[in-house]
Parts: structure tokens; sequence; C-alpha cells
């Protein structure tokens, strides 16, 4: 099973979406900062609040701010489309192919999550959709990957797990899962890609690497698990 990230994995939605907080930001009188959003990156909807009061102060409005952001971020893919990432289409194509389940398990809630992807003509490709409102906490711990696995009844070690963020891959790793790291706007860290299964580029990198080792991915238990 290969269980996917959404934002920075397989959107590059990261970059629009600090462009869209910069602005709302400014609308009401706020420097947001690339830094400040940045940082927030693998974070679900609930700890994102308490991460930007923290940033900015206990008075910023958040929600306000957060529906001027969702609005220019809407308004950009209405007028542009939504950017997806390198090899994506390809990878969905080789594990259809190769009958291999696959899964999104995002910290975005799911109407915006379903957005995105109905956007990009991926919706109805995966077999399962978790989304950061099914599970009471978000990455880095566990709980939304062993839902994933739950759902389409893989052991988690069996199930793969391609991400972008510090806590997504933290929490691949306390899953007991194989993560593999595609880095976006911010790198995890050196101690955490130590951990880690691998790490590509894209994920035409990724699709590259399971056409020659699928077969024999799993044969041996995860060094972690």
């Amino acid at each position: 099973m290969v269980i996917f990230d959404m934002d920075g994995l397989m959107f590059d939605t990261e970059r629009l979406t600090v462009w869209a907080w910069e602005r709302a930001g400014k609308d009401f009188g706020y420097e947001i900062t690339p830094d400040i959003t940045i940082g927030a990156t693998g974070l679900d909807a609930r700890d994102t609040v308490t991460y930007f009061k923290k940033c900015l102060g206990e008075n910023f409005p958040y929600f306000e701010i957060r529906k001027a952001k969702s609005a220019y971020f809407d308004k950009y893919i209405k007028e542009n489309g939504l950017p997806v990432k390198e090899g994506l289409y390809e990878l969905i194509d080789f594990l259809e192919k190769a009958s291999i389940p696959k899964a999104v398990a995002t910290s975005t809630y799911r109407k915006k999550a379903e957005e995105c992807l109905s956007f990009a003509n991926v919706k109805d490709r995966f077999d399962l959709i978790v989304c950061g409102d099914d599970v009471s906490r978000g990455k880095p711990e566990p709980d939304i990957f062993l839902k994933a696995a739950e759902g389409l009844n893989c052991l988690p070690n069996e199930c793969i797990v391609l991400e972008d963020s510090e806590n997504g891959l933290k929490a691949a790793l306390r899953a007991k899962m194989y993560p593999i790291c595609v880095p976006d706007l911010k790198t995890p860290s050196k101690e955490v890609r130590r951990l880690i299964f691998k790490e590509f580029s894209s994920l035409l990198e990724v699709k590259d690497f399971l056409e020659k080792e699928i077969n024999n991915l799993f044969t041996k238990k995860c060094e972690w698990a």
C-alpha cells in the first residue's frame, strides 16, 4: 500500500499558501512572512491555530485571516488551475497497473482536501482518503497513517508513506511504516532524514524506484518495526 500526503507532495500548493497568507495578512495589518507560513507545514488545523498565535500574538484573528487566505487561494486555482507536482499522474498510473492500493492521508480538512483532489482529477483514483478532521491527533502523531492502513486492511509494515514535511515523516516512523521523503519548501532535519527509508527529488523518481523494487520491498521486516 502507498499512502500519499497532499499539500507539498502531490500539489505545489505550499508556495501558493505562502503567497495567500502574506496577502491576507496585509489586508488585516499583519506581516505574515514566508518563514512563519512554512513553519506550519505538516500541522493539522488545530495545531496551526496555536502556532500562528504563538508567532503573531494571542490577539491574532486567525480565523478571519484564514478565510481571506482561502479566498485568495481559491481564486488563484479557479483562474490558473491547481499546480501538480511532477510525476504524480505517472506514479498513480503505475500503482493502478500494479494493483497496489493507494490512499491519501492529509492534515487538511476534508472539504478543502476533496476540492483540491477533484481539481486535479485524482479524487476518484484513490481507494481511501483520510483527512485531518478524521483523527483526534494530527501529525507528528501516527494516527492518520494508522487509520489509512486499517481502512484498507494493511499492516503498518506493508505501507509506504510519501511525505514532504518533517512532521509527516515523524508520523510515518511512529506508525512503523516505510517513510519516503520528497522535500518541498522546507527540508526536514538531518536527524529525521537519517531515519527514513528513502529520499527522492520528485514523484517521478519514486515511480522509477518502485517499478524496480516493489516486488522485493516487503520481503524483509522494517528496520524500525
